[in-house]
C-alpha cells in the first residue's frame, strides 16, 4: 500500500514538475524563496499594529505569529525531515536529468516541505485572528498553496511533502492560537 502510495506521488510530481512553461520559471521561483514573503509578512505585521487596541495587544498577536512560525519550521524541519529521511526529488537518482530544476537542490530531505508549514501556519493564525471582522482574509490560504506549488515546480518537493507540510502548518497555526487565546483569557486581554 505505501508503494503504491509514493508511486502515486512520484508520479503526480512528474506530471505536475513536468507542466512547466518558460514565462512561469521566474514567478515560480520567486514564490518559491523565502526572501519573497518578507513584503507581504511586513504588510501583515504593519496590519496587525495598526488594527491592535493597544501596544500589548499587538506584542501578544506578534508573540502568537512568532510562536507559529516557529512550531511549523521545527516540526517540519527540526524533527520530521530528519525522522522520515525522505530524499527530495533533486536528489533521488530515478529522476536525475528528467526533472525541471530551476535550482540548486537545498537540503537532502523534503518531507514535510517547510515553505508550505510556514505559509499554511502563518494562514490559520492570521484567519482565526481576523476571519469573523474580515472574512476576505481567507486568500492567505491561496498564498500557501501558491507557494506551497512553487516548491512542486522548481522541483525540490514531491506533492506529499506539500500536503503534509500544509497539515503540520494548519496544524502548529491552530495550536499557536489556541495558546493565544488562553493567555489572553487569563490575562485579560481586550482584543
Amino acid at each position: 500500500m505505501i508503494e503504491k502510495l509514493i508511486e502515486f506521488d512520484h508520479q503526480l510530481f512528474l506530471l505536475l514538475n513536468g507542466a512547466h512553461t518558460a514565462w512561469l520559471d521566474a514567478p515560480m521561483q520567486l514564490f518559491s524563496h523565502r526572501l519573497a514573503w518578507l513584503g507581504l509578512y511586513a504588510w501583515l505585521i504593519y496590519w496587525l499594529w495598526k488594527n491592535a487596541l493597544s501596544k500589548s495587544v499587538f506584542a501578544w498577536q506578534l508573540a502568537g505569529i512568532g510562536l507559529t512560525l516557529l512550531l511549523a519550521d521545527r516540526v517540519s524541519s527540526g524533527l520530521l525531515k530528519p525522522f522520515f529521511a525522505r530524499l527530495r526529488p533533486c536528489h533521488n537518482p530515478e529522476f536525475e536529468g528528467i526533472i525541471h530544476l530551476l535550482e540548486g537542490c537545498a537540503g537532502q530531505f523534503g518531507f514535510v516541505s517547510s515553505h508550505a508549514a510556514n505559509t499554511f501556519g502563518a494562514a490559520m493564525f492570521f484567519w482565526l485572528l481576523w476571519h469573523k471582522k474580515w472574512p476576505s482574509v481567507r486568500w492567505l490560504f491561496a498564498w500557501a498553496a501558491l507557494v506551497s506549488y512553487s516548491r512542486i515546480y522548481v522541483g525540490k518537493h514531491y506533492p506529499a511533502d506539500v500536503v503534509a507540510g500544509a497539515c503540520v502548518g494548519l496544524a502548529c497555526g491552530w495550536a499557536a492560537y489556541w495558546v493565544y487565546e488562553q493567555l489572553k483569557q487569563r490575562y485579560a486581554i481586550s482584543v
